[in-house]
Order: C-alpha cells, then sequence, then structure tokens
C-alpha cells in the first residue's frame, strides 16, 4: 500500500509538546521507557504463543538488541516480540484513549521527576523518544503475518504521520531515534549502558549491544560483530533475596508500578506445599490515580513458570488492597491459564489468602516498628482498608488492629489512636468504646453528643470517614468492648454514672412530662419522640438516632451520593439544666415555636441542613423580636 500521510489525534500533539519542551532535563528516560515497550511486546508474544508456537516462526529467543550509528546519528531499540500491523500502528502510535490522557494532563505537576513517572504510569512512554529524536522510524511486523506485511510509521514529532507497508523478513519491531542536535553523547555504548543499567536491568530477557574496544588508528572505540548481554537477564522475584539489594527491589518496584517514588516496604518470598508458588509484593508510598475505582484492579502481574500472564489479575488480592503492586509466580497453574479458571481454581484462592496475609503482616511490622512509615500508609490507603472490614471476615480481627482514628484526646484531625490505645486508656469502670460519626473533623470535634464525655474526661474517637458508617456495621466490638455510637439511642455510662444521679434524674425526667407531651405534638412530623437528656452540658439540644435506626450522617452521605436513603425521624434531646430550655413552659402560646428552633438548632449543630431555611429565619426572628419587647 502506498505512503499514507495521517494527522495525530490533538490530545496526542499536546502530549509531543510536554515531551520535546517541558521533560527535557530528564531526556534519559526516552530509553527505559522504549525497553520496557519491548519487553512488554516479548510478554504479549509468549502469551499468544501458549496457544500458536507457530508465532514464534523459529526464533524462539526473545532477546532486546539496543545500537547505535555514529554516521547516521541515530540510536536504536529493536525486539522480536509480537510487532504490529499496519493497522496496529496507526492506532498505537496515533492515537491515546481520550480519558486516559485527559487524566494525565490533569495530574502533571510541573516536578520534572514526578511528571516522567507518569508517562510510563499513562501508557505514553513511545512520545519520549521524541525529547531527543526530531524525527523516529518505526519499522514492524506482527508475528504470523506474512514477510511484505511490514510497516513502517515516521513522525517529525509535529502534527502528522506517514504509514506505508514494506517488505520485512523478521517478526518484532525496529524503533529509529534521529537524534536531534546536541544528543551526541548518547552515540556512546558507555553511555547507553549506563543507561540501561540503571533503569533497565531487572528485565528478563536479554539487552544486548554490540561489543566495542579501542581503535588505536582511529583514537576511537569501534564496534565488534560480537554481542554481549548488558543486563541480569533474569526475572528478579526468581532470585535468592540475598543476592538483590534494595537497590534493585526498589528498582524492580519503579519499572513495575511505573512509580519514583519509593515503596514504604515490600515482601519477597518463595511458598512450597500443596501450592508452590513465587510472589514479590509492594506497598506503595503514595495512591494510584485509580485508587477509588473499585474496577481497576491492575497491581498484580501474574506469570506462569515466568511466562508473563496477564498484568491484572484481580482475583490474586481483595478489593480492599487493590493499591497492592507485584509479581506472582506459579508453578502449578496451566500456561493457558484464563480468568474464568482463576476465579474457579483452588489453586489461586491459596495464592490469594497467602498474599493477604504477607501484605497484611507487612502492615503490622510498619505499624509495630515504622511507625512514621504506618501513618504515611494511613492517610494514603487508610479508608480503602477500612473496606475490608466487611469484606474479609477471615482476617477482620488483625484488620481492626490496624485501624486508626482520630480522637478528643488530639487537638487536630490527624488519625493516629489505634482501637488498643483507647481500650488501654479506658477510664475505671468504662466498658464501651464510645464514638461519633460527622462529615467532617470539625463537625464530629464540636458535636454537643461530647459535652457530657469531656465533662467525664472519657476519650470518644472522632470518625468522619465516608466508609466509615458503612465499617461499623461489621465492626461491633473490639477486645470484648463494644463499639457505641454517643449519638444512637439512650445514653447509658454503666459505672461511670453513680446510682444517687440516676435516681436524681428520673425524678427531673418526670417532671419535665407535661412540656415533652407538647413539644412532641408540635414537632410530630420532624421528631420519632423528645426525650430529656443528660448527655448535654453547653447545649439546649441535640438529635439522635433510635437504637436500630440509620443515623443522621448516614443518610445524609446516601443522598449526596444520589442513592434514595430511608427517612427515619431522629429523637430530640432537651437539656434540662439549660437556661433556655428551664424558661420553656407547657402554657407558652410560642412554644411550637421554640420547639422548632431547638429542633433546628440541633440538625445544624450536627452538620445537617435545613429543609426550611427561610421558616428557620423567620421563626428566630419573632422569638428574638418577642423577647425584645
Amino acid at each position: 500500500m502506498a505512503q499514507q500521510t495521517m494527522s495525530f489525534q490533538a490530545e496526542v500533539k499536546q502530549l509531543l509538546q510536554l515531551m520535546i519542551h517541558s521533560l527535557y532535563s530528564n531526556k534519559e528516560i526516552f530509553l527505559r521507557e522504549l525497553i520496557s515497550n519491548a519487553s512488554d511486546a516479548a510478554d504479549k508474544l509468549r502469551f499468544e504463543a501458549i496457544n500458536n508456537d507457530a508465532l514464534y516462526e523459529n526464533d524462539p529467543q526473545l532477546r532486546i538488541r539496543v545500537g547505535y550509528d555514529k554516521a547516521a546519528r541515530t540510536v536504536f531499540i529493536e525486539d522480536n516480540g509480537i510487532g504490529m500491523s499496519r493497522d496496529d500502528a496507526v492506532t498505537h502510535l496515533g492515537t491515546i484513549a481520550k480519558s486516559g490522557t485527559r487524566e494525565f494532563f490533569q495530574r502533571l505537576t510541573g516536578d520534572q521527576q514526578k511528571d516522567a513517572a507518569l508517562i510510563g504510569q499513562f501508557g505514553v512512554g513511545f512520545y519520549s523518544g521524541f525529547i531527543v529524536a526530531d524525527k523516529i522510524t518505526v519499522e514492524s511486523r506482527r508475528a504470523g503475518l506474512p514477510g511484505n506485511e511490514g510497516v513502517r510509521w515516521e513522525s517529525g514529532g509535529e502534527g502528522d504521520f506517514t504509514v506505508e507497508t514494506i517488505e520485512r523478513a523478521a517478526r518484532g519491531t525496529t524503533i529509529t531515534l534521529h537524534l536531534r542536535e546536541g544528543e551526541d553523547e548518547l552515540l556512546s555504548s558507555w553511555r547507553l549502558k549506563s543507561i540501561i543499567q540503571k533503569y533497565s536491568d531487572h528485565i528478563s530477557l536479554p539487552i544486548v549491544m554490540r561489543k566495542e574496544s579501542w581503535d588505536a588508528e582511529k583514537s576511537e572505540m569501534v564496534l565488534q560483530d560480537e554481542d554481549e548481554t548488558v543486563n541480569q537477564a533474569s526475572a528478579l522475584w526468581t532470585r535468592s533475596k540475598s543476592e538483590i539489594t534494595d537497590e534493585q527491589y526498589q528498582a524492580f518496584y519503579e519499572h513495575i508500578a511505573h512509580d519514583s517514588e519509593a515503596p514504604l516496604a515490600w515482601a519477597h518470598n518463595r511458598v512450597e506445599g500443596r501450592s508452590e508458588y513465587t510472589q514479590l509484593l509492594y506497598v506503595p508510598s503514595h495512591a494510584p490515580y485509580d485508587l477509588w475505582d473499585r474496577s481497576q484492579r491492575a497491581g498484580i502481574k501474574l506469570y506462569v513458570r515466568r511466562v508473563f500472564i496477564m498484568d491484572d489479575a484481580e482475583q490474586l488480592m481483595p478489593s480492599y488492597l487493590r493499591f497492592v503492586r507485584g509479581v506472582v509466580d506459579s508453578s502449578d497453574l496451566p500456561l493457558n491459564v484464563s480468568r474464568e479458571i482463576l476465579q474457579e481454581s483452588r489453586d489461586v484462592k491459596a495464592i490469594r489468602e497467602g498474599g493477604t496475609k504477607r501484605v497484611l503482616g507487612l502492615l503490622e511490622d510498619l505499624a509495630e516498628n515504622q511507625k512514621e512509615k504506618y501513618t504515611t500508609f494511613w492517610r494514603t490507603f487508610g479508608q480503602v482498608l477500612k473496606e475490608g472490614l466487611g469484606e474479609d471476615n477471615a482476617n477482620r480481627e488483625r484488620l481492626a488492629k490496624l485501624l486508626r482514628f482520630a480522637s478528643t484526646r488530639q487537638d487536630s484531625d490527624e488519625q493516629s489512636v489505634s482501637l488498643a490505645d483507647y481500650v488501654a486508656r479506658m477510664k475505671e469502670g468504662q466498658d464501651k468504646i464510645y464514638y461519633v460519626t460527622a462529615e467532617s473533623w470539625q463537625a464530629a470535634s464540636h458535636s454537643p453528643h461530647l459535652e457530657v464525655f469531656r465533662k467525664k474526661d472519657v476519650e470518644v474517637l472522632l470518625l468522619t470517614d465516608r466508609v466509615d458508617e458503612w465499617m461499623l456495621s461489621f465492626l461491633q466490638e473490639f477486645d470484648g468492648k463494644p463499639l457505641v455510637s454517643v449519638a444512637r439511642g439512650d445514653l447509658d455510662l454503666g459505672q461511670l454514672e453513680d446510682t444517687q444521679v440516676k435516681e436524681e434524674r428520673e425524678k427531673i425526667g418526670e417532671t419535665f412530662k407535661p412540656l415533652i407531651e407538647k413539644m412532641q405534638e408540635a414537632l410530630k412530623d420532624k421528631a420519632k419522640e423528645v426525650r430529656v437528656t443528660f448527655r448535654l452540658t453547653d447545649s439546649p439540644s441535640c438529635l439522635v438516632a433510635d437504637e436500630h435506626d440509620m443515623s443522621g450522617t448516614l443518610q445524609r452521605l446516601l443522598k449526596a451520593a444520589g442513592q434514595k436513603a430511608p427517612n427515619f425521624k431522629p429523637i430530640l434531646e432537651i437539656n434540662p439544666e439549660h437556661a433556655l430550655v428551664r424558661r420553656l413552659s407547657a402554657d407558652d402560646s410560642q412554644l411550637a415555636d421554640w420547639s422548632h428552633l431547638l429542633f433546628d438548632q440541633a440538625l445544624l449543630a450536627e452538620g445537617g441542613s435545613l429543609e426550611d431555611p427561610a421558616a428557620f429565619v423567620k421563626r428566630t426572628n419573632t422569638l428574638l423580636l418577642g423577647h425584645l419587647q
């Protein structure tokens, strides 16, 4: 087919400008990205060849070749992987998935080191070649296609590219970079080797280059006909732990996670027994961009006897650990394993359980021995880990010990209090773990429900994450102590309150009966019940949920998420010791207005919104005017 000129997608043009003008100081990443792509192409060939061995075309030794031509001022990266057809070249080199591109540009920070790491994370690494090249030529043939269906793709990184069909005997891809002025340092075996050993030493394929020797006559290094392998060329996870340095572990993490920041922790072990597998698992130090997309589970790469199978094996790690990155290499699974087989396999279940326990062990070690790192982990992934309370019944107790919360013992929203810390500080006679939920730390810390607890110096946990209300339906006790909301049901302080005080309060409750009955009548459309409370010291009123009703916080969260929430009426509790309540009388002609005012004030105090703000303002002004007259 004749040569065609085609235009880049608009997002690609924008991306090319970024590559050329914004990431120049970190230019050596181009080789890392192109070698990583070549490695992926080999993995894809291995996978497809499981069911079609003919794809190897009598060339089963997969490799990557890197070299240069000083006279032509070019650098090339060549692989004998899966290769591309003409349509593949147009699709993969001319367009990018729009959602991914938009997200990529939104994530850019201006920090060149971090932005360079995003290139691999979003699968746009090919275009990094334009950092050092003013023209890129790609020649390729897909495995299984005849030699006359090769393709040549070429672009100067401006607005368009050309594509034509060519004759190509070898399968795979050759990328030739025509260097910009000033990039001659790359025309050196030493320079290319140093970049490869820095970024790509862990690649399991051999990366080969021509050997160099000194030519005395020319007074320069010249290429020989003999090849040498310039990387370790063995899968890092198959090596003994004693042979691997921390730097090598971190370099491998950077490769699989496309993350330039070091991981918080990792675990590397071989499991033998009924199921045999090797796992290398990492806990990142910051969140991936798609952390909150529960359908995105591309953290674990699955290999079977060192043959790459898939890079999003969600069956190997539970959803609440979706931030974990790593590799699992099984000796037991069949090479042609499918997602359906993974779903049903007993071996996969064993791998999943073993991997989960290994990650929880890593987190327990951080929590116990590296508290600063665990604080970093919790800030980043704490809300996701909380999902495990409902998803992983077998590990619920271990997960509960890893939880961290803010509490009334602190002056900030730092979530650093464990349930074990709380229990260790419980007052004598206290037999419950008290908590309050709210939509923000400010709302929780200023909740009127805390007043009696502050007076008695009883610690209360402040729960403000959206997942907390859901989590609490699975976390009902810890260390034999029930978790109790300070905003639910009748307040029972147990042994923290003496019998005489209880009796006096019962008498006070009796004297307020006529007032309570009138208020209940006035608020019958808003409140399930009105009653006297002694949980307040400074506020005149508060709202509580009945013992088995949904809390107001959860109802508001569901509505905000666009879900239909059952409309449970709250209970209005009034403080008989507050001056405002003491002035109320069952015979007061304005009692209905006062009742509504106390209800609305309580609703606002817990972070709720008024159904009729105008009526609230009008009622407040009427009562104020009546008081001033």
